[in-house]
């Protein structure tokens, strides 16, 4: 199977990440049909480039599709694809298995990643269910506490000092000549992990839009590929309408749509609570761009504000997502959806991992005499 660049159309045969223009490549589009099994790597068996390790899945994927309340106040029937529900708790787990997958069978010993949050975790967590050596590289204003998170699976975590927006290239090239295998953001088999999302989607509904998360851009080109394909091999209807959601406070991707540009520019000093999908230079960025205009996508915007009340309102129902899960609900108001529409939000990573950015909630002091009054006046 052949390796594509999205941009420039050059063809590769041989597994490289990256084209000569700079740009990611991916693989040219699969055709199948599903089958019967139990996982979503069986029964869309066609559609992988690699075979699964089965043997070596920790059961990410096949997350529940969940209705929503929240979908009544905006007069849409609103599902919430949660991904928390992954081993590692976000859907990067399902891209790690994949990009995994190829790197034993190619006989890789050692794999890396670029990354001070899911990924990272991910990675680390899957190396060690594969028997490889994990080398996760971080910024040096990483937390401690995010850093407890990766190196409790036993992976090496290394503090680069230096210019971390060089470190995703940098690291592909030190991985070539060491024997190390990175699975960055838009490593082409974790792109193509993320597939399954649409699928299963496509499993349970059809939806009319489907709200995505946006940072490097992997997860929202993975998702568009699933559809695509689907559409292509005559097992849905349509396409939905696709709509990458940043934060305000950095969304380099959506200032270039709203400005008409082709390529995306860097965005200088990007501050927002939801630094999950908080990347200044998304490698996926023109790809994802390219996207948007091709099919008449959409990319919005969000305040901090919106996100933190949005993350509120998902804990209401149950759900406690990290900020850049939320950012699709907090879209929601701003879209002015058709009434009645179908919309999918994918709820990204949990908000157990960001706890410093969730407040204290209210709590009660009681003596054990005056309990049956203290519980009668919160009745």
């Amino acid at each position: 199977m052949k390796l594509v660049c999205p941009i420039c159309g050059k063809t590769y045969e041989e597994p490289v990440q990256r084209c000569e223009c700079g740009e990611p490549v991916e693989f040219e589009t699969f055709k199948g049909e599903p089958y019967i099994g139990k996982s979503v790597w069986e029964r869309f068996w066609d559609f992988w480039p690699v075979e699964p390790a089965l043997e070596l899945s920790l059961g990410e994927g096949d997350t529940p599709l969940i209705r929503s309340k929240l979908g009544k106040e905006l007069g849409v029937k609103l599902y919430l694809k949660n991904e928390t529900a992954n081993p590692t708790w976000s859907f990067k787990d399902r891209g790690t298995f994949l990009a995994m997958s190829y790197a034993v069978k190619v006989g890789y010993k050692a794999v890396g990643t670029v990354s001070t949050g899911n990924m990272a975790a991910s990675v680390s967590a899957y190396a060690s269910r594969f028997g490889l050596k994990a080398k996760i590289l971080v910024s040096e204003s990483a937390s401690d506490e995010k850093l407890k998170a990766v190196s409790v699976y036993g992976g090496e975590v290394i503090r680069v000092r230096g210019d971390y927006g060089r470190l995703y290239f940098d690291s592909m090239k030190l991985g070539k000549r060491l024997g190390v295998y990175f699975m960055n953001s838009d490593n082409p088999f974790r792109v193509e992990g993320y597939k399954g999302i649409a699928f299963e989607i496509a499993e349970e509904i059809s939806p009319d839009y489907v709200l995505i998360p946006t940072s490097s851009g992997g997860l929202f080109r993975g998702v568009a590929k699933g559809f695509i394909e689907l559409h292509e091999s005559g097992l849905i209807d349509r396409v939905p309408t696709l709509i990458a959601v940043q934060a305000e406070g950095c969304s380099p991707i959506c200032r270039a749509f709203r400005e008409g540009k082709i390529r995306i520019e860097r965005f200088e000093t990007p501050k927002t609570i939801a630094k999950a999908i908080a990347t200044p230079s998304p490698p996926s960025g023109n790809a994802v761009l390219k996207l948007l205009r091709e099919f008449g996508w959409k990319c919005v915007s969000v305040s901090d504000d919106k996100i933190l009340e949005a993350q509120r309102k998902l804990a209401g129902e149950g759900l406690f997502v990290q900020p850049a899960s939320a950012t699709g609900i907090a879209a929601l108001k701003k879209l002015e959806l058709p009434e009645g529409a179908k919309v999918v939000s994918i709820l990204t990573g949990s908000g157990l991992k960001t706890l410093s950015t969730t407040g204290q909630g209210k709590v009660r002091e009681c003596h054990l005499e005056r309990l049956e009054n203290c519980i009668k006046n919160d009745s």
